[in-house]
């Protein structure tokens, strides 16, 4: 219903903005790594919101970025994380981040944010997994991003773990192929 909110930044209390479009004053729900990146009050600050309708509230939530909102949207599809968790876990990890959580499957990542239990987290990455992995954590580019998640599952299909894995993937150049970027993998890892 609202998908955007440009106007003047009126109070800043986390989590919380109050947004000014022409005489509306709008309480906007942010997650800290957009609150941060807000400017002073009184500037102008543009926000794409997700409008959450309860039996007994009317929430907007506010994103600095479309990556930020859609993992936001894929959170709270889950079932057991409502919005309110879903702005903690973007919160206390970026979007890259949790993208790299899930797909390398590190539960760990996520039982460190505030109110996420272990079955919480593996719910999660069990859940989205597909969605919200490599994809959505490489913001170089799709053709990237799908050749960085060919090689992960390449090498993790080879027997290497996560952290392995994981180590070998940044070192490689940003732009390279599937089978190159493998091969280039592989010599680092046989080191």
């Amino acid at each position: 219903m609202i998908g955007k909110l440009t106007g003047t930044l009126l109070e800043k209390n986390p989590p919380e903005v109050l947004l000014d479009c022409h005489g509306v004053g709008y309480e906007v729900n942010v997650p800290m790594s957009t609150f941060y990146n807000l400017p002073a009050v009184g500037e102008r600050v543009s926000l794409l919101t997700q409008f959450i309708v309860r039996e007994d509230a009317q929430l907007l939530y506010g994103f600095a970025t479309a990556p930020e909102r859609q993992a936001f949207r894929e959170l709270i599809k889950i079932s057991g994380v409502g919005p309110r968790t879903a702005l903690s876990i973007l919160s206390g990890m970026g979007v890259a981040d949790l993208a790299q959580a899930i797909t390398l499957q590190e539960a760990g990542r996520l039982v460190k944010v505030p109110g996420i239990g272990k079955k919480t987290a593996e719910r999660l990455l069990l859940e989205l997994k597909g969605k919200l992995g490599a994809d959505m954590g490489a913001m170089h580019g799709g053709a990237t991003s799908d050749a960085q998640a060919d090689i992960l599952q390449a090498l993790l299909a080879l027997g290497y773990n996560d952290k392995e894995a994981a180590a070998a993937l940044k070192a490689l150049p940003a732009d390279v192929g599937v089978s190159d970027g493998i091969k280039l993998a592989l010599k680092a890892l046989a080191k």
